[in-house]
């Protein structure tokens, strides 16, 4: 017997996060995309937008319906929007219907860290209790029963995964330093003077040090992993290149650990995720470019430690784990449509 497919929605389809979500869904075999917004873009063919998709699907963008509360047989919308406007929207969805969101409307739980982190105010905070942090790896049963995914930032992803083995088995002792860089494409589609990708080619720099919103969303993150109450520096840093985090992550544990200490923690706890492969070395942005996967290497200088972690900031750190989480709560194999190897070079 076929198996019923999903209707989905996708808010913010013309960005780069609408742009993967309508790469993969496209292809989910338990998928079918009804909706997908772009109010610039309206009655444009998807195709038209995004040349990659150019003769793969006929959907053409729409504009956001004013009456949410009739897309009552959907049964899972993305929301793919710049921060701010999934506060607006997503209270008019149906109960209904799922939510998945991209942004970091509903990833802090304490409004006052939110307000100082986003510059938004939100006034939604009994609908962001039921929203479940989307960290596939760490919270797997805890996406299987939710209805409301905040999904995490690209940042924080690879941040996370490389520290959380250590922060759950209560290893951790001392300050942690993360030094993190991204791709131009962690910026959006729309270009401005200091992320434009042409300003950025040839350059290398730092940008909102101590003041970046991925961090309350990491802390929060790892006091929901284990015992976690230490000093936390991260810093972000712009790379020359279009794709991909790198984030190389420094810590003092409380034992002496050999790097096979290191690999079979992190083997062991990633022995049920597909997608976080544990490498020698050193993770190589290449490899994961346009995958969902996670490559984490780690090494030992006795109990000084350094972790480096490689993501795809628009897969794994966007709509890749975006289709994952979906397809854990609705009783999906999580690998569904998330299969694909990088290229080579």
């Amino acid at each position: 017997m076929e198996t019923r497919k999903l209707k989905i929605a996708i808010f913010g389809g013309s960005g780069y996060g609408g742009s993967e979500l309508l790469r993969i869904l496209l292809f989910h075999p338990n998928a079918e995309i009804v909706l997908v917004t772009a109010n610039e873009h309206a009655g444009k063919a998807v195709g038209e937008a995004h040349k990659n998709l150019s003769g793969l699907t006929d959907l053409r963008f729409e504009k956001a319906p004013e009456d949410l509360s009739a897309l009552e047989n959907f049964d899972v919308a993305f929301f793919a929007l710049p921060h701010g406007q999934a506060l607006k929207l997503v209270p008019q969805m149906p109960d209904s219907v799922k939510v998945i969101d991209l942004s970091g409307d509903f990833r802090i739980g304490d409004a006052e860290i939110f307000r100082k982190f986003y510059k938004l105010e939100r006034d939604v905070n009994d609908l962001q209790k039921q929203f479940v942090y989307g960290l596939t790896e760490t919270n797997r049963e805890a996406i299987k029963g939710a209805n409301y995914i905040a999904n995490p930032g690209c940042f924080a992803t690879a941040t996370l995964l490389a520290l959380a083995p250590v922060v759950k088995g209560g290893l951790l002792t001392g300050k942690i330093i993360v030094d993190a860089k991204t791709g131009s494409s962690g910026s959006g589609a729309k270009a401005a003077a200091n992320t434009h990708h042409p300003q950025r080619m040839n350059s290398f720099y730092a940008y909102k040090p101590f003041e970046h919103q991925h961090v309350p969303e990491i802390e929060q993150h790892l006091r929901e992993v284990g015992t976690f109450k230490n000093d936390f520096v991260f810093m972000t840093h712009s790379l020359p290149v279009s794709r991909g985090i790198f984030a190389s992550v420094y810590l003092e544990t409380t034992n002496i650990l050999t790097n096979k200490d290191l690999k079979n923690l992190y083997e062991h706890f990633y022995k049920d995720s597909f997608f976080v492969r544990i490498v020698e070395g050193s993770p190589d942005i290449n490899w994961v470019k346009t995958t969902n996967f996670c490559d984490i290497a780690a090494h030992s200088n006795g109990k000084q430690i350094a972790v480096f972690a490689a993501i795809d900031n628009l897969v794994k750190g966007a709509a890749g784990q975006a289709v994952q989480n979906m397809n854990l709560m609705f009783g999906f194999d999580e690998k569904t449509s998330l299969i694909f190897a990088g290229s080579n070079p």
